[in-house]
């Protein structure tokens, strides 16, 4: 059973979470979605915490397998919705990577902590590098931080863009993510072009991305694209054409107002089409 931010291949542990042998019961149900099993073990007195050697609990199973009725039982039970194993994996990211919304809301709902600790695997990094847009709906809607920088992975955005996931791109940049942070000097729009995602370099340049910004090498987005690809023709095309006053002026009104205020553009006494124009809708 591996945990790792697998589009990277940096594993977080050894790869292995617990040994087979000290899986109790409870375990089994859970990593099965068995609920009448698990809820008769747990009237049967089993810890709803009873852990692996390496930590893992019943509720890290229930969310790895999409059980979310497992997942409820197992919370109601008195589950720690913030139990982590020895590589510091939480139930939250095991729901991200799976792509389970209903286990990542239920966790959220009682208390999981959408933002990670210090040398934890980040639930908002797994579900933006693995296109799990529901997921990352979620994380934002209760608190997490969009512009996460984790110094060898950047952000969940750059995560996003050079994982070639449009939606999680989307995502996290009407969440308000900063279009200019990826990973060191490196942008979104360098991994973007890298990967040649012409989708995704047009929504990033919407959003006000900047086509002269420069990686560590000092290469431009446009100089990192493969050449005669898809993605240097539209960044070609994008530097010799003036951007619209229209949308420079979204871009300064979304800027004043700062992400904390994002969410109060609906209540700016503006006409409903320009109101969704600043959003982005």
């Amino acid at each position: 059973m591996s945990y790792s931010y697998q589009w990277l291949d940096i594993p977080w542990g050894d790869g292995d979470l617990g040994s087979w042998a000290d899986r109790s019961p409870l375990h089994e149900a859970a990593s099965q979605g068995r609920l009448l099993a698990l809820k008769t073990l747990l009237s049967q007195g089993y810890n709803a915490n009873i852990i692996t050697i390496d930590h893992v609990t019943p509720l890290h199973e229930a969310c790895l397998g999409h059980h979310v009725a497992c997942a409820r039982a197992l919370i109601e039970a008195g589950a720690n919705v913030n139990a982590t194993t020895i590589d510091g994996v939480t139930p939250l990211f095991n729901a991200c990577s799976a792509g389970s919304a209903p286990c990542t809301e239920v966790l959220l709902e009682h208390g999981a902590n959408p933002q990670p600790g210090i040398c934890q695997p980040s639930p908002i990094h797994e579900a933006s590098g693995k296109g799990r847009t529901a997921c990352v709906e979620a994380l934002i809607a209760w608190g997490a931080d969009v512009d996460y920088d984790i110094p060898h992975l950047g952000t969940p955005l750059y995560i996003a863009c050079i994982s070639q996931e449009l939606e999680c791109t989307r995502t996290l940049l009407h969440g308000g993510a900063n279009v200019q942070k990826g990973r060191f000097l490196e942008t979104p729009l360098h991994a973007a072009a890298q990967k040649d995602s012409p989708e995704i370099i047009k929504v990033l340049l919407e959003f006000g991305a900047n086509v002269s910004a420069r990686n560590l090498e000092l290469q431009k987005p446009v100089e990192t694209a493969p050449p005669s690809s898809m993605a240097e023709g539209v960044l070609l095309l994008y530097e010799a054409t003036p951007c619209s006053l229209s949308q420079l002026c979204r871009l300064r009104i979304r800027e004043y107002l700062g992400r904390p205020r994002l969410h109060l553009i609906p209540q700016l006494r503006l006409p409903t089409l320009l109101q969704r124009f600043l959003q982005y809708r």
